[in-house]
């Protein structure tokens, strides 16, 4: 009989973003900040897979019979794109309310995702691995990011890919991503971020390693209010991304 798994689960992040679970498909509601630069991030998560397996990235189904899971899905904002290219989405978060508006969001547009209420936890206890593991703007939000990311990574088949998304924990990421978003532009509900939470890309390699990933590529993402627009960029002291392949 195997022994429950340690948790990574922080139940008052659980109990915050349950609270908000209907307002994820609002461009202008609470999360209307991962509404702007959704568009970024899944144009770097399709990048960066296209060009591994040697895709046309402007095919309509360009990741068809690659198997993805997204952790954290939350209302399914990558989800559902993802599996619009074609990809053989699972997506699971601890928060039974954010899956059930996701499962209905998905249902109203036909999509086929398998939607779970669970923990990476629990879900790697199955044994189930995966070709692309998505860690997007979660690690900030677990009791244990070590724990987490290794989690994952034994969910990432050998050869496959795990992107991550964060905050690094800057005095500028402090700041602008909490004092500016949260206080001042009122971008985010106050206390959706906590600085001693935010993790920074060393810390994340750190802990992949001995898992057996290692990073291959990291960017920044900054916002340009002139435009209104997120976009890629070398400045990492805020947001940033990172993908890791795993060996074999």
């Amino acid at each position: 009989m195997k022994s429950k798994p340690a948790a990574t689960v922080d139940p008052a992040e659980i109990e915050r973003f349950s609270a908000l679970a209907a307002e994820w498909w609002d461009p202008d509601g609470k999360f209307h900040t991962l509404h702007k630069f959704n568009p970024v991030r899944l144009g770097y998560i399709r990048d960066t897979v296209v060009r591994h397996h040697s895709r046309d990235a402007k095919g309509l189904k360009t990741l068809r019979g690659l198997s993805v899971l997204d952790i954290g899905c939350g209302g399914g904002l990558l989800s559902e794109p993802l599996c619009r290219m074609g990809a053989d989405v699972t997506a699971i978060d601890p928060s039974e309310k954010n899956i059930h508006t996701a499962r209905a969001h998905a249902a109203q547009g036909g999509l086929k995702i398998d939607y779970r209420a669970t923990t990476a936890e629990d879900l790697a206890q199955t044994g189930v691995i995966f070709d692309i593991v998505l860690n997007m703007e979660v690690v900030e939000h677990v009791a244990d990011v070590t724990l987490f990311l290794q989690t994952a990574a034994a969910m990432t088949k050998p050869g496959g890919m795990m992107f991550v998304a964060t905050l690094n924990r800057t005095l500028k990421a402090f700041a602008l991503a909490i004092v500016g978003a949260e206080y001042v532009l009122g971008w985010l509900p106050r206390g959706t971020h906590t600085w001693d939470k935010f993790v920074t890309p060393e810390e994340i390699k750190t802990a992949l390693k001995p898992a057996g990933l290692s990073v291959t590529d990291e960017t920044g993402l900054v916002f340009n209010p002139l435009t209104d627009r997120w976009s890629l960029a070398a400045d990492m002291d805020v947001n940033y991304m990172m993908v890791a392949k795993k060996v074999g």
